[in-house]
């Protein structure tokens, strides 16, 4: 995913080449796919289908060309955020001065750096995606209510300003809060749609990913720490040092953690939800290689992706215990 930057004050881009084995792909269209880094998407597939099975079979036979539509817009707003992000790391400077990124992972889509789209046409493109999600979105509110209203008016907020002035929200140190709550909400919003109204096992549910996917973006951020602090990007990788800030992750992971068992303990989640505890192994062996390698980026990768497979594998998983 979930690579989310921010804009601050402009300073002197250096290049930056892309990666060796970076296609140029033909066509504008698959330019424009491209730009949305669609790899990153399956984090908020995840979140609404847990939503939706949280919601039951009945709700979703009833309701599923709601869903189906809730699902989609969910994408495109994700891909919205990834685009807007990427403007905002242009303007500020921090992609192009990025050369400790862990591509793809981190440091953007480079769509810009590597002229394979302008910077208005990125623009326009998160211009249109957030267009088209407010259109749906006003839809969907017209279908079920202001629970939904509320939630996507947060959402849409909360995705252009993480990055965008003039909130910047990443840059004061927002970034993680902005995250936790997006992914948190994502599953409540497919609920409420189907549903009528938000619930507490589902809040119970939705808690753990939230942070798994904030926890997702405090790993990424340490490859490009450098880059961030020279575009003035102060979030907490960038204002501690590497040795302090290594905290963080253990801190988001350990909630993660401690929130799922207990909604499990207070019977918010079924006894089955134990069969989720096994996934934690994967951020316990980032957390430990980011532990001695917090200032060296290149050796982060294996972590990163371990991040990634825990936040895709949790929604997923507790889905299915969730329709059993």
């Amino acid at each position: 995913m979930l690579d989310l930057p921010s804009t601050s004050d402009t300073m002197p881009a250096t290049t930056c080449p892309p990666p060796p084995d970076r296609s140029r792909p033909d066509g504008r269209a698959a330019r424009w796919l491209l730009a949305t880094r669609p790899a990153f998407l399956t984090l908020t597939l995840g979140g609404v289908l847990l939503g939706i099975a949280g919601s039951g079979v009945d709700a979703l036979w009833q309701r599923w060309p709601q869903a189906a539509l809730a699902l989609l817009l969910a994408l495109l707003c994700h891909a919205a955020v990834n685009v807007i992000n990427d403007v905002a790391d242009h303007d500020n400077g921090s992609d192009a001065a990025n050369v400790a990124r862990q591509f793809p992972f981190t440091g953007g889509s480079r769509m810009i750096q590597d002229a394979l789209l302008s910077r208005r046409d990125m623009a326009r493109l998160a211009q249109g995606l957030f267009a088209l999600v407010i259109a749906g979105g006003l839809l969907l509110v017209w279908l079920s209510g202001p629970w939904l209203l509320a939630i996507g008016v947060i959402g849409v907020v909360l995705g252009w300003g993480y990055s965008a002035p003039p909130l910047r929200l990443n840059s004061r140190g927002l970034g993680e809060l902005c995250v936790l709550l997006c992914f948190t909400l994502l599953p409540l919003g497919a609920q409420v749609l189907l549903s009528g109204a938000p619930s507490l096992s589902m809040l119970a549910a939705a808690l753990p990913y939230g942070l798994l996917a904030a926890a997702l973006l405090y790993i990424n951020q340490f490859p490009d720490r450098d880059a961030d602090a020279l575009a003035g990007k102060r979030h907490w990788v960038v204002r501690l040092a590497p040795q302090q800030a290594r905290y963080g992750y253990l801190l988001l992971v350990a909630l993660a953690l401690l929130s799922l068992l207990v909604a499990i303990a207070v019977g918010l989640l079924p006894l089955w939800a134990m069969l989720l505890l096994p996934l934690w192994a994967l951020p316990a062996r980032a957390a430990v290689t980011l532990w001695h390698n917090a200032a060296q980026p290149a050796q982060l990768r294996p972590a990163i992706i371990q991040t990634i497979a825990a936040a895709n594998l949790y929604p997923l998983a507790l889905a299915v215990i969730l329709s059993c």
